[in-house]
């Protein structure tokens, strides 16, 4: 055969391995996994950034404070949402429950995700639910914490009720998947480690910082591989109250920000010695990283649900919003649900109860 007519016959060859390799249903296309066929898995995608309508400002770290791509401080000030799987089996897990922590003021929303939940649905569908909140944050032009919610000695394995069961195993798993699902996607700005570390007085068996710091530094060396622009956010001890440990053993990684949960029996000190106690224990380490309080909140004694640690008289929230200013502090008020004390709503007609009415004016003034 002349060479050119071989050239040629190549050159159709080519194209039509291309097209037959292109064509749907093709022995070279994935098939569709049916039941039981592992094999047939297809490996998970990250989430679909060009399907978000609005373009928003990637926020990161620099010194003590959060910024934006010009470099301006971001202060977030929000609320948490409850668990999402939760709020399916209510009947609002719908974009108007974000419109309505918006029209509260917030600017963040904190997404608490139950191991048991993540579990029960399964993670394939568990994204499904964050794909909705990122789609309906951006369309608001609000930002997005994810929250592995669980409460105890990650390092024992014990914990304080079996909805917060898991394992270092489960929870780097979580964070692999959220981190590379995510990877690049402004609207969610932060991944908060683990909810409330805590050894409940040794009934959890014992936890030293020295184990915790490790721990976090190889969640956050997981993250930072698939996602470098993300900022993992890491709490310490007493249910994230307690911040000691990181004055002199600080977490060794750069990008990183801390939590706090400073509901208001946390500390016993009167009102006028509150302030001093806050930083003393957790107040301090803004100064030298970024910190969100997470979680916080009151109602009084005798309301449904009132229980240690949130019961004040109402002097509390003044105060902690005046400090969490002075100190430069994003924060997130538990719970925008009627069912999670103590609750910002008191019903799904979003009717404000005491601290969902101080809180609302107070983000409707600092978030303009």
């Amino acid at each position: 055969m002349p060479f050119n007519l071989l050239k040629h016959a190549f050159i159709l060859l080519f194209i039509a391995l291309s097209l037959c390799l292109s064509l749907p249903g093709s022995a070279a296309t994935h098939a569709a996994a049916k039941p039981g066929e592992w094999w047939n898995l297809p490996y998970p995608e990250p989430f679909d950034a060009t399907t978000l309508s609005r373009q928003q400002s990637t926020i990161h770290v620099s010194g003590n404070r959060l910024v934006d791509n010009k470099g301006e401080t971001i202060t977030l000030r929000g609320v948490n949402i409850s668990d999402p799987d939760k709020l399916v089996k209510n009947g609002h897990w719908e974009k108007a429950h974000f419109v309505a922590a918006k029209s509260f003021g917030a600017n963040v929303i904190r997404v608490p995700v139950h191991p048991i939940a993540w579990r029960s649905r399964g993670g394939e569908h568990y994204l499904e639910l964050l794909d909705q909140a990122v789609h309906w944050a951006n369309e608001l032009d609000m930002y997005l914490i994810i929250d592995w919610h669980s409460i105890g000695n990650l390092h024992t394995g014990l914990f304080q009720h079996p909805m917060y069961d898991t394992n270092l195993q489960e929870t780097r798993g979580f964070w692999r998947t959220i981190a590379a699902r995510y990877k690049g996607v402004p609207t969610i700005a932060v991944y908060e480690l683990f909810n409330e570390p805590t050894k409940m007085g040794g009934q959890l068996g014992e936890l030293s910082w020295t184990t915790w710091k490790a721990i976090n530094e190889d969640l956050i060396d997981i993250i930072f591989a698939h996602d470098p622009s993300a900022i993992p956010l890491v709490a310490g001890f007493n249910w994230a109250y307690d911040l000691r440990s990181a004055r002199e053993n600080p977490i060794a990684r750069k990008g990183i920000a801390y939590a706090a949960h400073p509901y208001p029996e946390k500390t016993r000190a009167p009102v006028a010695q509150k302030a001093a106690d806050w930083e003393q224990t957790w107040g301090f380490i803004a100064k030298r990283a970024p910190l969100i309080a997470t979680e916080l909140g009151w109602m009084r004694e005798g309301e449904p649900g009132a229980h240690v640690p949130v019961r004040d008289d109402g002097s509390y929230g003044p105060a902690i919003v005046k400090y969490l200013e002075k100190i430069g502090a994003s924060w997130t008020v538990w719970c925008f649900d009627p069912d999670w004390p103590p609750q910002m709503i008191a019903d799904w007609q979003y009717t404000p109860t005491e601290q969902g009415k101080f809180f609302r004016k107070e983000m409707l003034r600092m978030n303009k």
